[in-house]
C-alpha cells in the first residue's frame, strides 16, 4: 500500500494580490501564474497583502492582511469581529456596492441558467437599517477548555471554529447586546459543555432563546436560565431532543398553544404569531415591504382564486386574503400548515384554506386544485421548484410571483416558465440580508397571450 502523499505547506509570506472581480459568494479574484485566487475581504480595482490559506490544484484561498491600493467601495466594518466572523462577508463594501453586487448575480444567473432577461428591472428593494436587522438565528456554543471559557456566536469563514465575540451588531439589539452575558450564564452551568447550540428568534413585542440541553439540567442549571429570561426580558426554551420536544420555561404559559412570539402587518391589519423553531423571514422591514410588492404584483380582484406554493404560516396567504378572492395556502410541513390555520382564525378569516402536500411532485390532482387558480404565489425553498414549474401551466393562472432565496434555482425556474408558455416580466433582488452575499430576489410572471 502506497503511503498517502503529504499536501506542500502554504507559503507563509504575504502574496501581493491584484483583484480583477467578486466570486458569487463575495471573494475578490485575482489570478497568478494561470492559477485563480480566491481573496477574502477584498474588492475589484484593489491591490491587497494577502496570506494563503488554502490551496488546490486549480485555485488557491487566501485572507486579506492589508490593503495597499483601496477601492472607492470600501468602508471601515462597522462591527469589530468582520474580518473573522462568518455571520457577514461583505462589512467591508459600501451598501451600495453590496445592492449592485447582488443585482449583478441575479443578472449573470438568469443569463447563465435560463438565458432570459426580465422586460422589466425594478429597483432594488433597501434596507433601511443594516445593522439589528436579524430577527432569526442560530448561535454555535463551545467551551474551549485551553482557555477555560464558553464560545458563543457564527463560525469563522471557512472554517468549524466558532468566533471569539462579545456582541453581534447585525441581530436584533435584544439578542445582539446579550452575547457576554449569555456567555457568562453557560459558563456558570453545570451543563457549561453540553449545550451545542442556541437558536434565537425575535417577535414584535417579545425574544426568546431555545438552549439545546443534551441532558437533563440539574435545578440550579434550570432556575440560572429561568433567572437570565427575568432580568433580561426574554422568553426562555429547551429542546432536549428533536424539535418537537422544545417547550418554554419562562414565562410560564398553560399549554403548547400558548407558546408564541408574534409579528405585525399593519398594512394589512394583521397578526401573525408563530412558535420560535417557526421559519420566518430574517429582516422585518424588507419583509413588510416584499409581502407589499408581491401583493400588488399579482394585483387580485374580488371573486378570483390564488394559490400560495410554500405557503410557511400564511405570510403572504393572510395579506393575499384580505385582497378578497379564495385563497389556497399549500405547505409540505404539517406543522406549518396548523399554524396557518391557527393565524387564520386569529384574524377572523374565513376565505383561505391551508392544505399540507407533498410539493416535490405533481400535486394537479388533489381536491383543491381541480378549480384552478387565477394567480400563484411561489415561494420555494433555496432547492428553487423545477418540477412545480413544469405543471403550473394546469392552473390556467395568467400571474405568477416567484420570491426565491437562491438566484440559480430562480433562473433555471424562470426559463422553466418562459419555455412553458409565460413571460418574464419584471425581477429584482431584495436585501433580505445586508452585509451577506445571500440573494432574496422576486420576479414576475404573466401568461404569454400572443
Amino acid at each position: 500500500m502506497s503511503k498517502r502523499r503529504r499536501k506542500a505547506p502554504l507559503p507563509k509570506e504575504p502574496v501581493r494580490c491584484e483583484i480583477e472581480t467578486l466570486s458569487h459568494d463575495g471573494r475578490g479574484i485575482a489570478r497568478a501564474d494561470g492559477k485563480t485566487q480566491f481573496v477574502d475581504g477584498a474588492l475589484p480595482g484593489e491591490t491587497v497583502m494577502a496570506k494563503m490559506v488554502g490551496s488546490r490544484s486549480r485555485f488557491d484561498e487566501l485572507r486579506t492582511l492589508e490593503v495597499l491600493e483601496s477601492a472607492p467601495e470600501r468602508r471601515q466594518p462597522p462591527c469589530e469581529f468582520a474580518d473573522l466572523c462568518g455571520g457577514c462577508s461583505l462589512q467591508h463594501m459600501s451598501p451600495d456596492a453590496q445592492i449592485q453586487f447582488k443585482e449583478n448575480t441575479l443578472r449573470e444567473h438568469f443569463a447563465h441558467f435560463g438565458g432570459i432577461e426580465p422586460e422589466q428591472w425594478v429597483e432594488p428593494m433597501r434596507s433601511p437599517d443594516s445593522l439589528g436587522y436579524r430577527r432569526k438565528a442560530r448561535l454555535g456554543v463551545r467551551y474551549v477548555k485551553a482557555r477555560e471559557s464558553v464560545l458563543v456566536g457564527f463560525r469563522e469563514k471557512r472554517n468549524s471554529f466558532l468566533t471569539d465575540i462579545d456582541q453581534c451588531l447585525v441581530l436584533d439589539p435584544r439578542i445582539g447586546e446579550r452575547i457576554e452575558p449569555l456567555r457568562a450564564l453557560l459558563h456558570d452551568m453545570q451543563a457549561y459543555n453540553r449545550i451545542p447550540q442556541v437558536e434565537v428568534a425575535c417577535g414584535y413585542d417579545a425574544a426568546a432563546m431555545v438552549f439545546r440541553n443534551m441532558d437533563d439540567l440539574v435545578p440550579e442549571d434550570y432556575e440560572k436560565l429561568i433567572r437570565f429570561g427575568q432580568e433580561h426580558e426574554l422568553h426562555i426554551y429547551l429542546q432536549p431532543k428533536g424539535p418537537d420536544t422544545v417547550h418554554r420555561i419562562w414565562p410560564e404559559s398553560p399549554g403548547r398553544d400558548q407558546e408564541r412570539l408574534s409579528y405585525r402587518m399593519d398594512e394589512f391589519d394583521l397578526t401573525m404569531q408563530f412558535h420560535p423553531m417557526d421559519f420566518t423571514q430574517v429582516n422585518a422591514g424588507i419583509n413588510q415591504d416584499m409581502v407589499h410588492r408581491a401583493v400588488e404584483w399579482l394585483d387580485v380582484q374580488p371573486g378570483e382564486r390564488v394559490l400560495d406554493l410554500f405557503c410557511g404560516l400564511g405570510n403572504f396567504t393572510l395579506p393575499l386574503a384580505r385582497k378578497g378572492g379564495q385563497v389556497v395556502g399549500v405547505e409540505g410541513d404539517d406543522a406549518m400548515v396548523v399554524r396557518g390555520r391557527e393565524n387564520a382564525r386569529l384574524n377572523n378569516l374565513d376565505n383561505v384554506e391551508f392544505f399540507g402536500a407533498d410539493l416535490h411532485g405533481d400535486f394537479t390532482g388533489q381536491g383543491w386544485a381541480k378549480e384552478g387558480f387565477d394567480k400563484i404565489l411561489i415561494d420555494p425553498p433555496r432547492s428553487g421548484a423545477e418540477e412545480i414549474c413544469k405543471y403550473l401551466t394546469a392552473f390556467g393562472a395568467n400571474r405568477i410571483v416567484y420570491v426565491s432565496c437562491n438566484p440559480a434555482t430562480l433562473a433555471r425556474d424562470a426559463g422553466v416558465m418562459v419555455r412553458n408558455g409565460y413571460r418574464l416580466v419584471r425581477a429584482g433582488v431584495m436585501d433580505m440580508f445586508p452585509h451577506t452575499t445571500h440573494v432574496e430576489s422576486i420576479a414576475l410572471f404573466e401568461r404569454d397571450t400572443n
